[in-house]
């Protein structure tokens, strides 16, 4: 697998105060969990304290196993305090049904989309 890039999506919502979107690849797992943790955290420690809401997009992800909720119960427990982690899903999709199975969705919200996501 090549190396994990976030590229924005001209026709998604940009980024608002306090708020960062990152869209996730199509699969995470034991080949990629490890590279994404320090990409996403160089992204919210880039904000400093301006940040106060990470949003990770999901809806691409059509894999995730047990190294991807380690990867998110991770992002959640090394965000600065008083940032807080969010996270897009589509309903009928894996990412969804693993963040259910697992017991992560108690823990940190989960939203239908990006919007919803990013006005928490």
């Amino acid at each position: 697998m090549s190396a994990v890039t976030f590229f924005p999506n001209p026709t998604e919502p940009q980024d608002l105060p306090g708020r960062v979107h990152l869209p996730m690849p199509a699969e995470i797992d034991f080949c990629n969990a490890e590279q994404l943790l320090p990409l996403i955290m160089s992204e919210a420690r880039a904000r400093g304290d301006r940040l106060e809401v990470l949003v990770l997009d999901l809806t691409a992800t059509s894999f995730m196993d047990s190294q991807g909720v380690r990867l998110l119960n991770d992002l959640r427990h090394r965000l600065r305090t008083g940032a807080r982690l969010r996270l897009v899903a589509r309903p009928d999709g894996v990412a969804s049904r693993v963040l259910e199975l697992t017991g992560l969705r108690r823990d940190v919200p989960v939203y239908d989309n990006l919007a919803e996501a990013m006005a928490s």
